[in-house]
């Protein structure tokens, strides 16, 4: 791995001066209320770190221009966003005589380069030049969460969705999987980091330092990846489980008071939990392919590992479930089966309503979940089943399976029972998934999902 120096996360070849900015009307917010001093100053900084001045002596510059944002208050922060939409566009007039030049002649390359850095909104310019002051690139992850928290809330969101694109844009590029560095967590890792993987854990809370302590014997690993730029920040990390063959419950896994299993008993390696650390980076695709470093390297270390795996959750499933049990939106749930497919999910729903309630409110209940017939688990199953073959392929699928088939897994088997806890009840009524990660198919698999197929087991096709 290059030093940071040398990394082109901060590299940048020649450019030309940045595209003209926007006037106030050309872009679909309204004018805010007139700024404030603090903002006010933010923004003629922004603009002299745009100018040639930015070129020469933009390290201070950025970090100046940093430090004030920070410094805002929120209301000015919302304000900076909707500037930032505004006012550090591209010029339309431009970009369509620039697009006219090149439709005109588009063998001519200075017009397609003209074109280009016409179209590039000068905030995405300006983000770069922030990227150079000490710290900048975590700063910007901060920005990016600001702005993440404003987005769902804004009626400016339409506008702030611009600023979100560019910033999504830079950061997939800064904080490519080839720059990560993976560093295996244990017991005598530094007590600041493991005070991270207990805050951060998002799929099965750590339940203080003897949970954590247990997830780190000998039959457990855990593994994080790192970017040059925050050294000494997790961006994202996996916990493994050894075992002696694929799990098929969450429970035993995560129970502190379970005894470490011996070396010889290690035929499976199961990820059970994969968390993100970094709310500015989200959707920014950190995980590709990382469970495939881990096997890997697990590989190296423990010859005798045969299968590779995941224990995971289907956050999605109740959620399409009860949009698919609603008459008026019961089409869209199940838009995009086949024909028989979709048949076969209306007479399973018909079934799995009948005997767990119209508002499916056995499945949320565990004792309730365990009494309910035979005939209502497997129409349970099916939906799953369909649900994740028919939909994850589709934008709006299961998060989860989403994450794990883009990245070379084979969808594998279904667990029933598998998370009695109530976020799991909740989530998709107690069921887990196996995806079954075959190294020497990943790339395969991966480009089968590109394509819109869910590779999947016959156990599962069975269901369908």
């Amino acid at each position: 791995m290059s030093s940071p120096s040398a990394m082109s996360v901060n590299a940048k070849p020649e450019l030309a001066p940045p595209a003209p900015l926007a006037a106030p009307a050309q872009i679909g917010l309204s004018r805010p209320r007139r700024a404030d001093p603090a903002l006010r100053t933010l923004l003629q900084d922004c603009r002299r770190l745009l100018s040639d001045r930015g070129q020469a002596n933009g390290p201070s510059i950025a970090a100046d221009v940093i430090r004030q944002f920070e410094a805002l208050a929120e209301d000015s922060r919302s304000r900076f966003f909707e500037h930032l939409a505004r006012d550090f566009s591209p010029d339309p007039k431009q970009v369509v005589l620039a697009a006219m030049a090149y439709a005109n002649a588009p063998t001519n390359v200075e017009h397609l380069v003209r074109l280009t850095q016409t179209a590039e909104p000068p905030r995405q310019e300006l983000f770069r030049r922030l990227n150079r002051a000490p710290g900048g690139t975590a700063a910007i992850v901060r920005l990016r969460r600001s702005l993440l928290e404003r987005l769902p809330k804004r009626e400016a969101a339409a506008g702030l969705a611009g600023v979100e694109h560019d910033l999504l844009h830079l950061l997939g590029s800064w904080f490519n999987p080839g720059f990560l560095q993976m560093r295996k967590v244990d017991w005598n890792s530094p007590a600041q980091l493991l005070e991270q993987i207990i805050r951060h854990e998002a799929v099965h809370e750590v339940d203080g330092w003897d949970d954590l302590h247990r997830r780190l014997q000998p039959d457990r690993r855990c593994f994080a990846f790192f970017h040059p730029q925050l050294p000494d920040e997790p961006l994202i990390f996996v916990e493994v489980a050894l075992l002696p063959e694929m799990a098929g419950a969450i429970a035993p896994l995560i129970d502190k008071k379970s005894a470490p299993l011996p070396p010889e008993a290690f035929k499976v390696a199961v990820f059970y939990s994969i968390s993100n650390c970094q709310p500015g980076l989200r959707n920014v695709s950190l995980g590709n392919f990382l469970i495939k470093r881990v096997a890997e390297q697990l590989k190296r270390e423990l010859p005798q590992l045969k299968t590779f795996c995941t224990l995971s959750p289907v956050p999605g499933l109740m959620g399409w479930l009860h949009q698919a049990r609603d008459p008026a939106r019961i089409g869209s749930a199940l838009v995009g089966m086949p024909q028989a497919a979709t048949e076969r999910a209306i007479h399973a729903l018909a079934l799995l309503r009948e005997a767990a309630g119209d508002g499916l409110q056995s499945l949320a209940n565990a004792k309730a979940l365990a009494g309910l017939p035979a005939n209502a688990h497997h129409a349970l199953w099916r939906l799953a089943s369909l649900y994740l073959v028919h939909c994850s392929a589709r934008p709006g699928g299961d998060p989860v399976a989403r994450f794990h088939l883009d990245n070379g897994a084979r969808l594998e088997r279904l667990n029933a029972s598998a998370n009695l806890a109530p976020y799991g009840l909740k989530q998709s009524a107690g069921l887990m998934v196996n995806y079954l990660y075959d190294l020497s198919r990943i790339e395969l698999n991966h480009r089968r999902f590109g394509a819109g197929r869910v590779v999947h087991s016959r156990a599962l096709a069975a269901l369908l």
